[in-house]
């Protein structure tokens, strides 16, 4: 085979370019397609997960419903909107205000660590901690889920005048939660969200008075009865 021969065989530079070219830009459209199509799939599934989890850190809860602060004021929005701060308003049978549920996030050791824990305003306490989403390191830093120990200590934590880690087993007053051992920054992380949490929404929470009622979103008016959402 002579050289001109070969020349004819043989793609050129260009056109290997443009080829690899356009499969990049058809797998870029594939992949960009799929998620688009899934997106809400997973938004959904994200929004079921947080509400289920509410139950979950505000025990004796009922009914819920969810709160976004405009106007200078609590109101109850029941539309998901992902660029929109949210916290859930958890109720007793008979419509009394049980606590918040805050969602919160925040940097771990390996990435975003997602989280929602309760709150008492009547008593300025954390009355739990769900782990909603998070990538830390298997057999350490997951423990901030998995370590039975770790979730209890925020089943009654004080807040005031902030929440503290401490070295595992010497845990000395109400505000502070034992760090887990090989994990401290996952169990840092963890707390530094909640008192972000609370630095961001405490102010705003309403006097008992003002709290927003339970709302029947299919007739514009607050009612106690019929539940909202319940936990089963």
């Amino acid at each position: 085979m002579n050289g001109k021969d070969r020349a004819l065989r043989e793609p050129g530079s260009a056109r290997l370019v443009a080829t690899l070219g356009l499969v990049g830009l058809l797998s870029g459209f594939i992949i960009v397609s799929v998620f688009e199509a899934t997106r809400p799939t997973i938004v959904a599934y994200q929004a079921k997960v947080l509400r289920e989890a509410v139950f979950k850190v505000l025990p004796g809860t009922v009914h819920m419903q969810r709160l976004v602060f405009q106007e200078g004021r609590l109101q109850v929005k029941d539309e998901e909107d992902q660029d929109e701060e949210a916290l859930f308003g958890g109720y007793d049978a008979q419509g009394r205000l049980l606590g918040y549920a805050i969602p919160g996030a925040g940097p771990g050791f390996q990435d975003t660590i997602r989280l929602i824990y309760g709150y008492r305003p009547d008593a300025r306490r954390v009355v739990g901690m769900e782990i909603l989403e998070s990538r830390e390191t298997p057999g350490l830093g997951d423990k901030i889920y998995k370590d039975a120990a770790f979730v209890a200590d925020f089943r009654s934590l004080a807040i005031d005048p902030r929440i503290g880690t401490v070295k595992q087993g010497t845990q000395a007053a109400v505000n502070q939660v034992n760090a887990i051992t090989g994990a401290t920054i996952s169990s840092k992380a963890v707390v530094r969200i909640i008192n972000q949490g609370n630095a961001r929404w405490l102010e705003r929470l309403p006097p008992p008075e003002t709290v927003p009622p339970l709302e029947d979103w299919r007739h514009g008016r607050a009612v106690v009865l019929p539940a909202v959402i319940n936990a089963e």
